[in-house]
């Protein structure tokens, strides 16, 4: 049996949290707590559970079984028709009432077969009312049974075999979904969680915004008190002042919507106050495609699901066939009976039961049964058909599935270097844009510049500035994407296959 683990490769933790504590949160803890608490991994586990408890159901199928059923009582009165020679039917009231039970001790057999020890022992009252004259019998009775039963299906599959097979089948691809489902939420939580960054990020340059926009009212309402520069400067730099405090304000809401989206999609209650922590530490990692390729072959588990289910289907068409077999089954038992009526008390009664296993022969018998379909008017060839069709378009899709990653590791692979080269540029352009406002802002204050320029300027800035967080969140987010796709971390130059056996 193969297991699916996640938080062991990862090497994450989980981080113990509290309600109404607020907690800075690193990439690693709130992925670690999404593997747990995140309803998207819980729900998954649950259905995962569910298919290893059907594997487990048809491999105990093969164990012993011991099984007791009691009738305690068992009573029953009823009318009786008895049939007279020449003569109309009369009809005579019954009545019985049982204490007893059986013991049944099966041990299934390897081909497919069992074999049961039985025991059957019970006490009986009995009561006949005669319809002509209503005079009424009674008598008591034991009645004990010890024997023998096997059951062979020959000709055909071993369906137990079969039936643990299939559930083995589904349980192992159901691991192979669950662990998928954990790599998507690594991938989820890593977007998300540079979601929150973006939008602090935001944030912080509103803040700055709004700080070089009153600092630049106060320049400009100092210049138009000494009339160097002309009120319409002033209204200018007056409602920037004001439109950076609404952007402040804007993105002070977007930036506690994405920390409610965040700690919702990770699993947190919604009244904790969280922070996160993150460093723009860029580094290159060296990609090579052919490597991302092979990995990506060697370890999707679309690829592995998509080879359970061809085994699956290829089951379906083994039942398909066998919907027109020739079967066949032998029956064989052997057991003693005893039965007694003779006076005295329960105890007694079932002694003489047991003395009577040594007059009354056994019972015994064997039937051989053979059914061969002669006709069907196609029917089982249709469903044969049928089953080869869907397995060869389950073969298709497996092919299919396969080119569609190739693709999508060269389109991945390509969206990691365009990222690259786009942070590079823009983190060059950030550190102009910055010293170009620097220098606008001199000469603003020095009246070569009016306060739309300089308003154009600071926007200039602002949208650089968001180009760069852009382009570094794409980057990442692509080596999250490679990471997930391939099951190989490039910058430790580390397969992350998360089979075990």
């Amino acid at each position: 049996m193969k297991r699916y683990l996640i938080l062991p490769v990862l090497g994450l933790t989980i981080l113990p949290l509290r309600a109404q504590e607020k907690v800075t949160l690193t990439i690693e803890q709130a992925v670690g707590i999404a593997l747990h608490e995140s309803y998207t991994v819980r729900s998954n586990d649950e259905n995962r559970q569910a298919m290893q408890y059907e594997y487990l159901y048809y491999k105990a199928q093969f164990k012993p079984r011991l099984d007791l059923n009691l009738f305690t009582p068992s009573w029953n009165e009823q009318v009786s028709a008895i049939a007279q020679t020449n003569d109309l039917p009369v009809y005579n009231s019954t009545s019985s009432i049982q204490f007893g039970g059986d013991l049944k001790f099966t041990y299934v057999l390897p081909t497919g077969g069992d074999l049961s020890l039985m025991g059957n022992l019970y006490h009986e009252n009995l009561r006949t009312t005669f319809a002509r004259d209503y005079s009424t019998l009674r008598r008591k009775q034991a009645f004990s049974q010890f024997g023998l039963i096997f059951n062979q299906p020959v000709f055909t599959k071993n369906k137990l075999r079969e039936n643990l097979r299939v559930a083995q089948y589904q349980y192992e691809r159901s691991e192979l979904f669950f662990t998928r489902t954990q790599m998507d939420i690594v991938y989820s939580v890593t977007k998300g969680f540079y979601e929150v960054y973006k939008s602090a990020y935001e944030k912080q340059i509103n803040e700055e915004q709004l700080r070089n926009a009153q600092e630049a009212l106060r320049i400009a309402q100092l210049k138009f008190e000494t009339g160097n520069i002309p009120e319409g400067d002033l209204l200018v730099t007056e409602i920037n002042a004001l439109q950076s405090d609404v952007n402040l304000s804007e993105s002070i809401g977007k930036h506690e919507l994405q920390k409610d989206e965040f700690k919702l999609l990770i699993g947190m209650d919604m009244s904790m106050e969280i922070d996160i922590a993150a460093e723009m530490d860029f580094e290159t990692v060296a990609i090579d495609l052919q490597t991302a390729t092979e990995q990506a072959l060697a370890n999707r588990l679309e690829l592995k699901e998509g080879e359970y289910d061809v085994k699956l289907q290829e089951i379906e068409i083994d039942r398909a066939k066998r919907e027109r077999e020739i079967k066949g089954n032998i029956y064989a038992y052997y057991d003693f009976t005893g039965l007694s009526t003779q006076p005295g008390s329960v105890p007694a009664l079932f002694r003489s039961s047991f003395d009577n296993f040594a007059m009354r022969p056994p019972n015994r018998g064997v039937t051989f049964t053979l059914t061969v379909p002669i006709l069907d008017w196609g029917r089982g060839r249709s469903i044969v058909r049928s089953q080869t069709i869907r397995l060869k378009e389950k073969q298709l899709k497996l092919e299919n599935t396969s080119s569609l990653i190739v693709k999508e590791i060269r389109e991945i692979v390509r969206t990691v270097h365009e990222a690259e080269k786009r942070f590079r540029i823009n983190q060059k352009n950030k550190d102009n844009a910055a010293n170009s406002y620097r220098i606008a802002r001199l000469r603003f204050e020095n009246g070569d510049l009016s306060g739309q320029e300089l308003a154009t300027e600071q926007e200039r800035l602002s949208q650089v500035q968001l180009a760069f967080i852009n382009a570094y969140i794409t980057y990442q987010l692509a080596l999250a994407d490679l990471k997930r796709r391939t099951m190989w971390d490039f910058e430790n130059n580390k397969s992350l296959s998360l089979t075990k056996n």
